[in-house]
């Protein structure tokens, strides 16, 4: 972007926005030429926002353009919660059924103030783990969190991973386990921007509102994860009765499905792994191979880019 600097009493100071009286009324100028040595050359440029950057692990840093104020988050999510699998028993008198991992808490479309040339930091949180070890008495594990701070800004957001399932006290000739779902996530945000206008990559002048490209479909939106899915106690009654696994909880508000519980038809299927911070799906019960596995919670994200809000 080519730059421009005006003289005050403060001295030379850069000119982020320009505007020319055009019939008494002021309006933005997007670009200004100089005339140097009979050619003309840029000499201004309106800030653009910036291309989408999707950062899907790990953690680290980035910096701010110089002459952005304002970062456009369009997602991001804790990991989603892992899911045990089934439990098929010996005469127990019933069978069990994996409940569902979890959401992480999210953030869709919400723009925050920043300074151009800072440094943030991120961390993407992991989507737990299935459940292992004995089908009787496992838990999976939960998702961790997905954070945003600027060293400037200071925390921008906190969002904590959801719960693993769980399917504890059982044994294999009874008791049926108990069963519980995996717990949501949580969302901690700072104070973000609702209003004002910005510059598009496209080059048009657009309100802030118009953001909801997002998963969630909503500007100006966070909140909690959900809660996996589960169906009274998780176990079916007599023995050798068939139950399918419970789908993993929903992120973004609904926006991204969980993963599905497995089938206990036929010789059954595992859950499904979630996705972007969904829950895992649990496993079913008394297939022709006895059970099936629980799948693990999807991971985290954050999709950001840069603005110049005015």
């Amino acid at each position: 972007m080519a730059e421009s600097y005006v003289r005050n009493s403060s001295g030379f100071q850069q000119a982020n926005q320009i505007f020319v009286n055009v019939g008494g009324t002021y309006q933005e100028v997007n670009e200004a030429y100089a005339n140097v040595g009979g050619t003309y050359k840029l000499v201004f440029s309106a800030f653009e926002a910036t291309s989408f950057v999707t950062l899907s692990t790990g953690s680290g840093t980035f910096i701010a353009p110089d002459n952005s104020n304002a970062i456009h988050i369009q997602a991001a999510v804790g990991g989603g919660g892992g899911a045990v699998g089934g439990a098929d028993y010996d005469r127990a008198g019933g069978e069990s059924a994996g409940a569902g991992g979890g959401s992480g808490g999210y953030v869709s479309d919400k723009i925050f103030s920043i300074t151009g040339g800072e440094t943030l930091t991120y961390a993407i949180g992991s989507g737990g783990a299935a459940g292992t070890g004995s089908k009787f008495s496992t838990t999976a594990s939960g998702g961790t969190s997905t954070t945003l701070s600027g060293s400037s800004a200071g925390s921008l957001f906190t969002l904590t991973g959801g719960g693993g399932s769980s399917g504890t006290g059982g044994g294999v000739q009874g008791p049926l386990r108990s069963n519980t779902a995996g717990t949501p996530g949580t969302a901690t945000t700072a104070s973000s921007a609702s209003t004002g206008t910005f510059r598009d990559s496209d080059g048009t002048t657009k309100n802030v509102n118009t953001n909801t490209s997002g998963p969630a479909g909503t500007f100006n939106d966070s909140g909690g994860g959900a809660t996996g899915s589960l169906s009274g106690s998780g176990n079916c009654g007599g023995d050798n009765c068939r139950i399918s696994g419970f789908a993993g909880a929903d992120s973004y508000d609904g926006g991204v499905a969980g993963g599905a519980g497995g089938s206990s038809s036929g010789s059954g299927t595992n859950g499904t792994p979630g996705t972007r911070g969904s829950g895992g799906g649990g496993g079913a019960a008394q297939v022709s191979g006895g059970s099936t596995s629980g799948a693990a919670g999807g991971d985290g994200e954050i999709v950001y880019r840069f603005l110049r809000i005015l």
